[in-house]
């Protein structure tokens, strides 16, 4: 069952973010997190498995404040059914008249009779 966790801390600078998601990403379970809101003071754990309470009591022993603000099931998006697309006729093939070449054909040979070749 995967769920979505948005955990309330006290986050002033950049430095205890970092903090904050390392800690996070160690945590077994977790496919992914971010830091929201308007003053960047919640984070939102996605994972399967995650242990909330526990998330959230190692978060106040770092930083002194943390509060579960929500917790949810993510339901899988199923993929949008496909239009079958129409197909389309194929294009015709060009149609050329068969060309034959036999190698072995012997020479043609003329003989002209009214030669005067004493030889012959």
């Amino acid at each position: 069952m995967k769920q979505k966790i948005v955990i309330k801390l006290t986050m002033p600078c950049e430095k205890s973010r970092s903090k904050a998601m390392a800690l996070v990403a160690g945590a077994p379970g977790v496919s992914s997190m971010g830091v929201t809101g308007d003053g960047k003071d919640r984070l939102e754990v996605v994972g399967d498995g995650v242990d909330a309470v526990c998330l959230t009591n190692c978060l106040r022993k770092k930083f002194g404040y943390a509060e579960i603000l929500q917790v949810e099931e993510v339901k899988d998006k199923k993929p949008e059914e496909k239009k079958p697309e129409e197909k389309k006729p194929p294009l015709p093939v060009p149609c050329y008249p068969p060309y034959y070449y036999n190698p072995c054909q012997p020479p043609m040979v003329c003989y002209d009779e009214t030669s005067t070749c004493s030889i012959m």
